[in-house]
């Protein structure tokens, strides 16, 4: 009997209790035990689920390097578009200092060599992960649609190779697009907890990062204000115990500041203003803090690839911009 069946009956023999003549206090009592040993074989499940994607990942990393392929693979996408590859889809990348070669997506629209490491779409994949999950990364990126997150060790090595821009492209439900640049786009390592560092901001959706950079990093290096990634399993957050229970309500992996001000991996709502509170995917310096943004792409570019070559001519179906 399956958890719901053992609470109906429970409810039936409750109701019977209550209209018999003779008391029925030993049922209730075996209903209840039965009830708390199913849940917690539910909280063991979870328990060894997260235990089993936690081993599994950590044995991706020790795959010897012979069986990752040739060891001249690109280091990113600019190098993959500087090699004259300029169609938008998968590739194999291998960072600098990277354990394993990473499958990629390249979008090669807005002067192309972008490697993206977060889509959201349409809610299809749950961005309510834990610590575990957002180091490795999860989701579909096979698909030209699919939502995912590359992974914070990924993106680790990818922004420690060198100076990075990053470009967030956002759309509302009204078919309004936003982006928002960021220069000296550097994540550090999960002994730092995923540090974010932020220079110069450009765009038109607002500066909802402005708490992760300072205003004397623009173009002088990376920013210091020291936002740490956090999950509702492993909060971070050092300034305050409001933004601290933000962390835990919102149930996603992000660089916090001010609670939920620029979270792009909020829970995912069907239409804007349906978030009964301000966990949605949040861009408030454009909708607020209770809009709920419908897409958002998440990409790096390195710096050097500044004024690359036109691309004429090509077509990518799965950006939609």
């Amino acid at each position: 009997m399956g958890m719901l069946g053992t609470s109906v009956a429970f409810l039936l023999h409750l109701a019977a209790c209550l209209a018999a003549p003779v008391p029925c206090e030993e049922k209730v009592v075996r209903l209840e035990a039965e009830i708390q040993g199913l849940m917690k074989v539910i909280n063991d499940q979870h328990q060894y689920i997260q235990e089993l994607h936690n081993s599994q990942s950590q044995q991706l990393e020790h795959i010897p390097n012979s069986h990752l392929g040739p060891e001249n693979l690109y280091r990113d996408c600019s190098e993959v578009f500087a090699d004259g590859n300029v169609a938008s889809g998968l590739y194999v990348i291998r960072p600098d200092g990277s354990p394993t070669a990473l499958s990629v997506y390249c979008d090669m629209n807005n002067g192309g060599g972008w490697t993206v490491f977060q889509r959201r779409r349409d809610g299809t994949e749950n961005f309510d992960r834990a610590w575990v999950e957002y180091k490795h990364g999860f989701g579909d990126l096979f698909s030209p649609s699919g939502e995912f997150w590359l992974g914070n060790e990924p993106l680790h090595y990818l922004t420690s190779q060198g100076n990075y821009d990053l470009r967030i492209d956002m759309e509302d439900f009204e078919g309004n697009q936003r982006y928002a640049e960021y220069k000296n786009f550097k994540v550090d390592s999960e002994k730092d907890q995923y540090q974010l560092h932020l220079g110069e901001y450009t765009g038109n959706a607002g500066d909802a990062l402005a708490d992760a950079h300072s205003p004397s990093s623009a173009g002088a290096g990376l920013g210091s204000s020291k936002v740490k990634f956090s999950t509702f399993d492993q909060p971070n957050n050092d300034d305050t115990e409001n933004d601290s229970q933000c962390i835990r309500l919102t149930k996603s992996g992000w660089w916090f500041s001010r609670c939920d001000s620029g979270n792009l991996n909020g829970h995912y709502y069907k239409g804007p203003y349906q978030a009964m509170t301000d966990d949605g995917v949040v861009w408030y310096t454009w909708h607020g803090w209770w809009y709920s943004i419908k897409s958002v792409i998440m990409m790096v570019r390195a710096t050097d690839l500044e004024h690359p070559p036109p691309v004429v001519g090509v077509v990518d179906p799965a950006h939609g911009q």
